[in-house]
């Protein structure tokens, strides 16, 4: 099991959310949890890479296809952690705004265990 931790952004984020879709989104994290690196390594994230105009390489997303919702999180795979950096609903790209955002806030710190 990996550890999730978040952005207080993220948190934020989440707490925007009706609680109906707040379960939805923990659970999938919780979920994800058990392995989030890229499904290139058999875990269930899926790679950023260039999205919007933005550099997001590094960067993973779940999708909520039902709730039309995206989370994006950076790993530190070292310390079996991934730090979840956006949830938002998929409203064009605004979630992978929000990311790219907060990695230029955050800088290497996203890729980190250190907030």
């Amino acid at each position: 099991m990996w550890t999730a931790k978040y952005l207080k952004e993220a948190v934020n984020d989440l707490k925007k959310l009706d609680s109906s879709v707040q379960r939805m989104v923990l659970a999938g994290i919780a979920k994800v949890s058990q392995n989030p690196l890229p499904q290139s390594e058999g875990g269930y994230g899926k790679p950023l890479g260039k999205k919007g105009g933005k550099n997001l390489t590094g960067f993973f997303k779940i999708k909520y296809k039902g709730i039309a919702i995206r989370v994006v999180y950076t790993l530190v795979r070292e310390e079996k952690v991934f730090n979840i950096v956006a949830v938002s609903e998929r409203d064009e790209n605004h979630c992978y705004d929000l990311a790219a955002k907060r990695k230029q806030a955050y800088k290497d710190e996203i890729f980190k265990n250190k907030f």
